[in-house]
């Protein structure tokens, strides 16, 4: 599995969206992530539109419901053709073997599927007090990605610093696609669990999600290829 960076596309509407995506004619065309604000203010269509412009697509809904609406839902994601998409690993073995179910098409292939372990703003301290969640924060993100492999998912979303973590409970084939980047000189914002592209790489993340770092960069190009640079 080749190494890549996914730019989230956390913009309000089409227009930003696009407008951004713009500053790449002629170069590469990243990996975007389309997430909830987007998604729910531009609906499927902006989807198709960014596929049309030649992007891969990671899909970031975070579904968790039951299992059957879960792969209703994913039925519906499936057509869409992105190229990635999630859910919270926390909706049990079962509602994850359902996600698979449903995303799978009739001839056999689907998006890449995987698993939220546990949000990057969570903090250990979080997870005790407000989510009752005993284990530590390494022992819940093994589990949980274990529980991922088991329902036969690809990877799951996870903090750069736990990739290392994974990939010795699950394989290295199992892919780690890890938020939390911040550059060396950036600030951390509201993200607690964090490191730089680097490290990430070093840790064993197979893809990145970079927000801010490069969105709200004076130039997102060139942050772009910075991030490219220091982990591809």
């Amino acid at each position: 599995m080749n190494r890549d960076v996914i730019i989230a596309c956390d913009f309000p509407n089409r227009e930003t969206t696009l407008a951004f995506l713009d500053r790449f004619q002629g170069g590469r065309k990243p990996f975007v992530k389309i997430g909830m604000e987007l998604f729910y203010g531009a609906g499927p269509e902006i989807v198709r539109e960014i596929k049309a412009r030649g992007h891969r697509i990671f899909l970031d809904l975070k579904l968790h419901d039951i299992p059957n609406t879960v792969k209703k839902a994913m039925q519906v994601l499936s057509a869409l053709d992105v190229d990635m998409v999630n859910v919270h690993a926390a909706g049990t073995v079962a509602m994850m073997k359902a996600a698979v179910e449903g995303l799978t098409r009739a001839d056999g292939t689907r998006p890449l599927l995987i698993a939220v372990t546990q949000l990057t703003s969570t903090s250990e301290e979080a997870l005790h007090g407000e989510l009752l969640i005993g284990p530590s924060m390494n022992e819940t993100i093994e589990k949980y990605a274990s529980n991922a492999r088991e329902a036969g998912l690809d990877g799951v979303v996870c903090s750069p610093l736990e990739a290392g973590l994974v990939k010795a409970a699950c394989g290295k084939d199992f892919l780690t696609v890890t938020p939390g980047i911040r550059f060396a000189d950036a600030a951390a914002d509201d993200q607690v669990r964090i490191t730089t592209p680097a490290r990430a790489r070093e840790i064993g993340s197979d893809y990145i999600v970079v927000g801010r770092p490069i969105t709200a960069a004076p130039d997102p190009v060139a942050a772009y290829e910075r991030c490219l640079k220091e982990f591809v």
